[in-house]
């Protein structure tokens, strides 16, 4: 799915490059560390950490990771095993029965690929478990181009800060909220900007009760300026 397509007038003001460069400022200092966000983290890690993280926590996967690394050091290690192997050593971050198949028919993929990955969407997009999310992690750690890691968390960020009304209940056909990520996007540093906006998302715009007085973006975000509860909404 391609969404690269103008976001409307509304971005071309102010508060696109003020949500960047408060997102980047305070990400230097205050974004999350985890092991894959550390510069020279190999391919392998950065791929199969964004295939872990689907519908589960990142403070699940960081302290997951270490032993998971330890056992499954490659994908040539995931391959190696047996499907019943491989949903045991899940099992820790839950929804092992369905992320175990895909996982081990992705590991034999990539070790007949000897380790590359396509450029190509639709190649990309039939290689097992990977979908429109990991395909835009590859793209994004892999191949440098500037690509979001949608899900619900930075969805609910960029609709409350932009005010954008869901065109689609699946964030993945909402055209217009993956044609404002890539407009916030395109200015560069598209891998520090995806963390810091999943970060904010996730320690201050929380589902139900954000944290709105002392959230970086407080000063443009309209649902924060909307809010009528000091303590948050």
């Amino acid at each position: 799915m391609r969404t690269e397509s103008a976001p409307g007038t509304y971005l071309l003001g102010r508060r696109a490059p003020a949500f960047r460069r408060r997102l980047l400022a305070w990400f230097a200092t205050n974004g999350r560390a985890f092991p894959w966000r550390k510069p020279g983290a190999n391919p392998y890690l950065l791929v199969v950490v964004e295939v872990l993280l689907q519908r589960t926590r990142a403070e699940t996967v960081r302290a997951f990771l270490p032993s998971f690394l330890e056992r499954f050091p490659s994908w040539e290690a995931v391959a190696a095993c047996k499907l019943d192997e491989l949903g045991e050593a899940l099992k820790p971050i839950g929804l092992w029965r369905r992320r175990a198949p895909p996982l081990l028919g992705l590991a034999k993929e990539m070790v007949v690929r000897d380790g590359l990955w396509p450029r190509d969407r639709d190649e990309l997009e039939n290689i097992p478990a990977v979908g429109q999310y990991v395909a835009n992690a590859v793209l994004l750690f892999i191949h440098d181009e500037p690509h979001p890691l949608m899900d619900a968390s930075m969805a609910r960020l960029l609709r409350r800060y932009f005010t954008i009304n869901p065109e689609m209940a699946d964030i993945r056909y909402d055209r217009k909220l993956h044609a404002v990520a890539y407009r916030v996007l395109a200015a560069g540093n598209a891998s520090h900007m995806n963390w810091a906006m999943l970060d904010v998302a996730a320690l201050y715009c929380k589902p139900r009760q954000p944290v709105c007085l002392v959230c970086p973006l407080r000063r443009n975000c309209v649902h924060a300026r909307s809010s009528e509860v000091p303590s948050g909404v």
